[in-house]
């Protein structure tokens, strides 16, 4: 921290860490409540226990070390299974299976060949106490449970069984960018961090590269002629060297997270010694940038974490846009370096602030700016550097000058000269003079209860008017309140009257002692005041943010999210907004990734007040930071030159668009505030942007699936429903052709009457197929006209004739039923189809039925169920007595190819047949539904269609 002030400007950029804030804004003398809950959840948890051998690469012994724990266990008279372990032909590792139960695999056929995958539902059903299962990033076979070998793992935790398994560093999934970098090779098999930061226990094993490279001569990691290609390309030893220092580091990382709740589960003051930790404090001084810079070199001189630490005081609400910007270029350099950006509010001491911090967090460096206040200021206001030095304890205190007028590094953001050259705020002299009205206001009050309050209750209400005055105005008309009052209270009050001298010496100590007091009262007042303004601006800005983020959860279409961001930020930090936005390019469903948001021309989607064209200069500054992930245009280092100010929206995915900003005027677009409201704003956005993406391409991924699924059914109910008639016609046509003239006349007309019949079967395959095709097009229109139900169902029979011969057709119409606005080829092909169906499901000789009744209207009065009101419907059924149908498929029976379970024979069909008739009765205005029969076994396929009304010209009377 520069200077000495006692107080710290806020942060800009990252928000404050909660688990931080907790830990400054408690007693540190008492336990962390998160840290004792999270010891509790542990205790009381009945998952099982992971612990995971980290390795730097293959051949280091993390197996031949997992099976020597679990030996031990065995022999410790623990239950312990191998569900799974790997040898790679090692006689040694071989050698430690012995005396171990190991679960069989299951054979898992795969193009051609047979794969041996872990048998979990066998390992659940044994239900060990320790399960050992080797290679924890392993690619199950296709057709297992989880995609992933660590998923087996989370299920067998889940069970309550503890695991013991085997990972090497190159699988983590945070780290596979570095080691891709670092061996030339990319690592397909990953595991995500959250796994092993859930495990209870890692155990690095650890072996010198010389001795690996050994192992791998002799031939213990791989056969020799992998082992001479490994040598080349892998096993390198500056590789290893590498590999060998991230799998020490992850680990020492997760070490220090369990030694930091340690701490603050038992209220330990820090800080340990365990590992170096930098924080740097930030204020408005010029050369805060300056002291980050230094903080960044300590950190990596270390190789230690580092924060930027800022504490919002009450002189916040007073200073300049030159100090608000500095403050909120200093901590955007920190965050730019690496560093983290930390804010806090503000105590009544600023170093008892930061120290608490430190401690909590086990920080051993701090860096602060050397003093720069005048003796007078400090004496009155104290020194933070000071204070820090002599309550540090423990804690190295680096005091550095740093930069008056620091260069500015790569990937910084100039600070606009405007901002620099703030002028001063303007002396308003109007709450003075409102404070001094109040005084006066006081006194009447005083003089006029004097007679019964006494004069020695007088100095209660001007001090009242000094604690109005401080909450009100704040800290200098207070103080301007505090002279007018001490001078109003010797002059009406202290003998001799109405003169400024005091007479009496104990009246000197109560003028003193009143002004001093006066002093006082106006200083809380005025630092709660300070506190109040500070909440009630933060308040305000968290309830717009929270309606912005239910505004955006409501928002189901791109171009909604677009149009609610760009009305939002304008309308909060009164500017014109424009959205940038590339489309993201969709050959494969469920592929989109940071690097296929950058495919594509970079065009306008949204803005506000509406735009949809950009200038070159615009456009050049908007793929620049699309492109770079950094902010051109108006006041940024790159592309001054352009209009706006381009600055990229981004998630953990990578950038998504860009978001440009004009306003009036000249300087900064943004102020450090506005900056902070709009980096808040971004964020909510893009990840509203990239959850809508997400779920277009789960759209995607799921249509591609059901064409699949729909292509495959489709090919399979041609290769064989439609050749089977195909077949039955050649064969009868070519015995007509080569047997013509030994053939009976008889012989002949049964193979006449088989060409026949295939090919009507075959006809009505493909009207069904060009039939599915128009609904799923919506080219089906019902040509509505009158018709008569017996008339369509005596067609319909006629039309099943040889299909119906093999069964009893039973009618069953009502003799009032009226005519019904139908599409009368429609109706004849629902008829068809359903008819079809029940021949195909019943057995031979079994009776269908066909009821039609009239409900509601004329023939039952007052039994018109809701929603049926006026003259009625009319309820036709097609029942048969075959099996009927299962509970599981009443309503996936008019789904597209799938067909009811099949039974000991296999019925000819498309299914498509009772999706095309619910497709056709819904186009005619009514209802189709499938269920059993009630008086015996049996379907029932129930059409429910509107009787017209009365007045209808087209309905005969």
């Amino acid at each position: 921290m520069s200077g000495t002030g006692r107080d710290l400007i806020q942060m800009s950029g990252t928000g404050r860490d909660p688990n931080q804030m907790s830990a400054t804004g408690r007693d540190p003398n008492r336990p962390s409540p998160d840290a004792l809950l999270e010891a509790a959840r542990r205790e009381a948890r009945t998952r099982g226990r992971l612990k995971v051998f980290l390795g730097a690469a293959p051949g280091v012994g993390k197996t031949y070390e997992m099976l020597t724990i679990g030996r031990a266990r065995l022999q410790a008279g623990i239950d312990v299974v191998v569900g799974v372990v790997e040898t790679h032909g090692r006689a040694e590792t071989q050698g430690l299976l012995d005396g171990f139960e190991t679960i069989p695999r299951r054979a898992v056929p795969y193009h051609g060949t047979v794969l041996q995958e872990m048998d979990l539902d066998a390992l659940l059903a044994r239900r060990p106490a320790l399960a050992l299962v080797d290679e924890l990033a392993h690619t199950n076979a296709p057709g297992s449970r989880h995609p992933k070998r660590y998923g087996d793992v989370e299920e067998l935790l889940d069970a309550g069984i503890d695991v013991l398994t085997t990972l090497n560093i190159q699988h983590v999934e945070s780290l596979n960018d570095v080691v891709a970098s670092i061996t030339r090779i990319r690592v397909r098999e990953t595991v995500p961090d959250g796994v092993l930061d859930r495990a209870d226990d890692i155990e690095v094993v650890d072996l010198n590269p010389d001795d690996l490279i050994e192992r791998l001569k002799a031939g213990k990691v791989y056969l020799p002629s992998h082992a001479e290609r490994a040598l080349k390309h892998y096993f390198s030893r500056g590789n290893l060297t590498a590999l060998r220092e991230l799998a020490l580091r992850r680990t020492a990382d997760r070490v220090d997270d369990e030694l930091l709740s340690h701490m603050r589960a038992n209220a330990i003051a820090g800080p340990w010694a365990a590992g170096e930790r930098v924080l740097v404090c930030v204020s408005d001084d010029p050369r805060s940038a300056g002291l980050v810079r230094y903080a960044k070199r300590l950190a990596d001189r270390l190789h230690a974490p580092w924060t930027a630490l800022c504490i919002e005081g009450p002189r916040m609400a007073g200073l300049n846009e030159a100090a608000r910007d500095r403050i909120a270029e200093a901590l955007r350099l920190a965050d730019r370096l690496g560093g983290d950006a930390v804010t806090l509010p503000g105590g009544r001491r600023i170093a008892d602030d930061i120290l608490a911090y430190a401690r909590s967090d086990n920080v051993n460096h701090i860096v602060v700016g050397k003093a720069s206040r005048s003796w007078l200021f400090e004496l009155v206001n104290g020194s933070v550097v000071h204070d820090l030095v002599r309550r540090s304890g423990s804690i190295g205190v680096h005091v550095v000058p740093g930069d008056a007028a620091p260069g500015r590094m790569p990937g910084e953001t100039r600070t606009p000269r405007a901002a620099r050259a703030a002028p001063p705020r303007p002396f308003d002299a109007w709450p003075y003079a409102l404070a001094l009205a109040s005084i006066a206001a006081g006194l009447g009050a005083a003089l006029l209860a004097q007679p019964y309050a006494g004069v020695e209750n007088a100095d209660l209400f001007l001090l009242t008017a000094v604690v109005a005055v401080a909450v009100r105005w704040g800290l200098g008309p207070s103080l301007a309140a505090v002279g007018a009052s001490s001078l109003a209270y010797n002059f009406f009050f202290l003998p001799p009257v109405y003169t400024f001298t005091i007479a009496d010496p104990t009246n000197v100590a109560a003028f003193l002692l009143f002004t001093l007091v006066a002093v006082l009262v106006s200083n809380l007042a005025a630092r709660a005041r300070s506190v109040a303004v500070v909440s009630q601006g933060r308040a305000r800005a968290t309830e717009r943010l929270y309606g912005f983020s239910r505004k955006l959860a409501g928002c189901g279409t791109l171009d909604d999210v677009l149009w609610a961001t760009s009305a939002q930020i304008a309308a909060m930090l009164k500017v014109r907004v424009v959205l940038l936005l590339t489309e993201p390019s969709p050959p494969e469903a469920g592929t989109l990734t940071a690097g296929t948001l950058n495919a594509g021309t970079l065009a306008v989607r949204a803005g506000y007040p509406p735009e949809d064209r950009l200038d070159e200069a615009d456009l050049g500054a908007a793929r620049w930071a699309f492109d770079n992930a950094r902010p051109a245009g108006r006041g940024a280092d790159t592309l001054p030159g352009a209009r706006r100010l381009f600055l990229p929206m981004r998630t953990g995915r990578g950038i998504v668009g860009v978001i440009g900003l004009d306003a009036d005027g000249t300087g900064p677009i943004l102020s450090p505030e506005d900056r902070r409201l709009f980096d808040a704003l971004a964020d909510m956005a893009a990840l509203a942007i990239e959850r809508v993406r997400l779920v277009e391409d789960l759209d995607r991924a799921e249509r591609a699936a059901e064409t699949d699924r729909l292509r495959q059914a489709l090919l399979t109910s041609i290769s064989h429903d439609l050749r089977t008639p195909l077949a039955s016609v050649l064969g009868a046509a070519t015995t007509l052709r080569d047997l013509d003239a030994a053939l009976p006349r008889e012989a002949k007309a049964d193979l006449l009457a088989t060409i026949i019949a295939e090919s009507e079967r075959l006809n009505r395959f493909i009207v069904n197929l060009l039939d599915m095709t128009r609904l799923e097009a919506g080219a089906v229109a019902a040509n509505l006209t009158p018709q008569d139900v017996g008339e369509a169902v005596d067609t319909a029979l006629r039309r099943l004739g040889p299909i119906l011969a093999g069964h009893r057709v039973v009618l069953d119409l009502a003799t009032d039923l009226p005519p019904l606005r139908l599409d009368p080829v429609l109706f004849e092909q629902v008829l068809v189809n359903l008819l079809d169906n029940a021949a195909k499901y019943a057995p031979e000789g079994s009776t269908v039925t066909i009821r039609g009744r009239r409900e509601g209207g004329r023939s039952e009065p007052g039994q018109v169920e809701p929603g049926h009101c006026g003259p009625g419907r009319v309820r036709l059924a097609v029942l048969d007595e075959g099996d009927g149908l299962p509970e599981a498929d009443v309503e996936r029976v008019f789904d597209k190819f799938y067909r009811a379970a099949k039974g000991d024979s296999v019925r000819a069909g498309t299914g498509l047949g009772l999706a095309i008739a619910r497709g056709f009765v819904e186009a005619m205005g009514g209802t189709l539904t499938a269920g059993n029969r009630g008086d015996r076994p049996g379907a029932a396929f129930t059409i429910l269609l509107p009787v017209p009304g009365r007045g209808r010209a087209d309905i005969a009377a």
